[in-house]
């Protein structure tokens, strides 16, 4: 679901001494009564602009779509409700993709109801044990339907039924429903001598004027609210449905150029409708079946083709840098928790101030200690970036080693266009984005208060700064971090090594030794503080796995695999064991040609002990562990994506139609015609082939929609 918050006008009563004039306002999102996402606060307007867009998975069922404006209270514990827009489910479809301002409803223990109750009232004729006649109302509850949903469970119903006379009094009886059924009794009598709980007064003549209320609602002018709304519901059809569609997807990496491939025509035949919004599905897919780092690599490379200054690099919304953006999103979440969380939090807890705009300052307000403030904040986040290599994805890692060498390759005489291309993303679009947003990456529960948000926007304009173009000559610790070179000790320890062999005559026997890795390279000594003996750079480290016991005899054992002879070490215990493994694992984690298999066991008098092959060269016989640092554990539904991937392809008909036809001018005319300037056409031969073999597919997929019913004529239904 996509939402965007936009304004709102007039809030608050019209008149009187509830006016908001000079209360702070937020909005909030909330599934049934579940609140989902909230706005920032924004001071004193009773007209705020919110303009904040929120996407998110529903994970449940749900029956009302609410949006709930409070003002912000400085003095009482909750904040105060101002009013409420509901839509529900069924009626989202009225509303989807397009702009509404919705009257605002009042907030109130009544107006949070939802559902359908079925009622049986009647009015009998009775004689009373004094011998007068009254009248008995009775109001039955029969069923109800569609109660609200609490946090997804069902809730605790009761029901409240008013019975209003002529004259305007009020009579109210509230019965929890603990069962489907529920009856109500009320005897109306002109006897004054009979008096009860459930029987009162009123002349015959009107009783026909009797009214019964299940809700009392407010009537007053809360203001309104602009509000635009996207809902899809996917329905997703058995897997074997979505075969063709999804190998076509999978093979994008592969087609030359890029621009041909489906992936590439999905972006560029869905840019005007929906921005790049389509290719999220694409990212998750690739990424799911490990396809992304080519995809990417070829779509940065077309981008690059077109860039014409180097300090320019990455700077635009394009389908390279969105599909980089949402790669980061997903598999940055960890990173950015174990980088900037504790620091945030910090910042949140200590709240202190840091402006030092002149204009900006309040009575009281000392600028010099508020540039102190900010300078110790921006410190402490800048020192987290700069020492979180370590943490930093595989993934990451291997797509900004690749657009480094891209960018080189582009602008060779540039010699910090390499920092350039990393830093667009890493600083610009990364943790910039976070430290201003932290709620958006989960690493706050809420949006900031007005002093906090300010506090948070100079940080994040100060790291993009330091990650900008002209920081990076003269900035050697951001570029250090650009392609990890800053060296500092992660761990040593005494060990026992067995020699590797490298000169002909040497035994081949376990020695004490001092093992010693940084981030840059693993080493060891004869004792701690000597010079190496040995050292092997980390970048060369292909695997690190346990050893089994028989190899020789020993407990505790390990092997670094790299692009010489296996190292074999004895660690002091289990523990240590593990420590290094998990130590060597996450700094070669990022290291091209990593091994998918190993030899769990030594190569020993001419065979390996686990296999008995006899080729030392033979790749391993066991799969190589997969660490939970080494690897970004997704729950992705391919089927759900392919889904989405076959929505968007539907709803943009007739623009693949369009460029197909630009791609058969271009063949015919042999040139750039004026209809294919909308589309990126390298290859009109090959986007022709590719756009026929996707109308093929798309059509059989719709003929399975189809033939199952799944798909609804509702607008805004996927």
């Amino acid at each position: 679901m996509l939402l965007s918050a936009g304004e709102a006008k007039n809030l608050g009563p019209s008149s009187g001494p509830n006016r908001l004039r000079d209360l702070c306002t937020f909005c909030t999102i909330s599934l049934d009564q579940e609140e989902v996402y909230r706005t920032k606060v924004y001071e004193k307007s009773v007209s705020p602009f919110y303009g904040e867009d929120f996407y998110f998975e529903i994970p449940r069922p749900f029956q009302c779509l609410s949006f709930y404006v409070y003002a912000k209270s400085m003095f009482q514990i909750r904040d105060l409700p101002i009013g409420k827009v509901a839509i529900r489910k069924e009626d989202l479809y009225k509303y989807c993709g397009k702009e509404n301002w919705f009257q605002l409803q009042p907030v109130d223990p009544h107006s949070e109801v939802q559902g359908k109750v079925h009622l049986e009232m009647k009015l009998n004729e009775l004689i009373t044990e004094n011998g007068s006649i009254c009248q008995q109302l009775v109001v039955q509850i029969i069923a109800c339907q569609g109660l609200p949903l609490i946090s997804g469970q069902n809730c605790d119903p009761y029901a409240t039924v008013t019975l209003v006379g002529p004259a305007r009094w009020v009579y109210k009886n509230e019965v929890k429903l603990k069962v489907s059924q529920f009856i109500m009794f009320w005897q109306v009598t002109r006897s004054s001598s009979y008096k009860g709980r459930s029987h009162f007064h009123v002349e015959e003549e009107d009783i026909e004027k009797l009214e019964i209320n299940l809700l009392k609602r407010g009537n007053y002018d809360l203001g309104s609210l602009r509000l635009k709304v996207t809902y899809t519901e996917d329905n997703v059809l058995p897997s074997p449905c979505y075969m063709a569609l999804r190998n076509l997807m999978l093979k994008s990496p592969d087609v030359k150029p890029i621009s041909a491939s489906a992936a590439h025509v999905l972006g560029d035949i869905c840019r005007e409708s929906v921005g790049y919004d389509a290719l999220l599905p694409v990212v998750r897919l690739l990424l799911h079946h490990n396809r992304l780092l080519p995809f990417l690599t070829s779509v940065a490379a077309l981008e690059l083709e077109n860039t014409q200054e180097a300090n320019t690099i990455f700077r635009g919304n394009s389908l390279a840098t969105r599909c980089i953006d949402d790669m980061m999103k997903i598999v940055g979440k960890s990173y950015l928790t174990v980088t900037l969380k504790p620091v945030l939090n910090e910042i949140f807890e200590s709240n202190k101030t840091c402006e030092i705009d002149p204009v900006k300052l309040k009575e009281g307000d000392n600028v010099e200690v508020n540039k102190e403030n900010l300078q110790g904040y921006v410190h402490k986040v800048f020192t987290s970036i700069t020492q979180s290599s370590s943490s930093c994805p595989p993934l990451m890692c291997d797509v900004f080693r690749s657009l480094r060498q891209l960018a080189s390759k582009r602008f060779p005489a540039d010699p910090h266009v390499q920092y350039s291309a990393v830093s667009s993303f890493i600083f610009l679009r990364f943790f910039a984005v976070a430290v201003l947003s932290p709620h958006t990456f989960q690493l706050r529960t809420h949006h900031p208060d007005p002093e906090i948000s300010r506090t948070l926007t100079l940080i994040s304009k100060t790291i993009q700064s330091l990650g900008s173009w002209g920081s990076l000559s003269k900035n050697k610790l951001v570029r250090q971090l650009l392609v990890r070179r800053c060296v500092h000790v992660i761990f040593n320890r005494e060990v026992h090594k067995r020699a590797q062999g490298r000169k002909r005559l040497g035994k081949k026997n376990f020695k004490k030794r001092w093992l010693r890795v940084t981030n840059q390279e693993l080493s060891y000594h004869k004792q701690k503080g000597k010079e190496a003996l040995c050292v092997i750079p980390v970048k060369n480290i292909l695997g690190v796995e346990k050893l089994e016991e028989s190899a020789f005899n020993r407990k505790n054992m390990f092997q670094v695999i790299h692009s010489e002879k296996p190292l074999y070490v004895q660690a002091g215990n289990c523990v240590e064991t593990n420590s290094w493994i998990e130590v060597l694992s996450q700094v070669s984690r990022c290291n091209p040609g990593r091994l998918s298999t190993f030899h769990p066991s030594a190569y020993v008098g001419g065979s390996w002990l686990c296999c008995t092959e006899t080729n030392e060269s033979t790749p391993g016989c066991k799969p190589c562990t997969a660490t939970l640092l080494a690897n970004i554990q997704l729950d992705i539904d391919c089927d759900r994506e392919t889904e989405r991937i076959f929505s968007f392809f539907s709803s943009s008909r007739s623009r693949l139609q369009k460029m197909e036809d630009a791609c058969a001018g271009m063949s015919v005319y042999l040139g750039q015609q004026e209809e294919c300037s909308a589309f990126t056409i390298q290859d009109p031969k090959e986007t022709f082939r590719t756009i026929k073999e996707l109308g093929e597919v798309l059509d059989d997929l719709q003929a399975h929609h189809d033939s199952k019913g799944a798909l609804t004529d509702e607008p805004g239904t996927m």
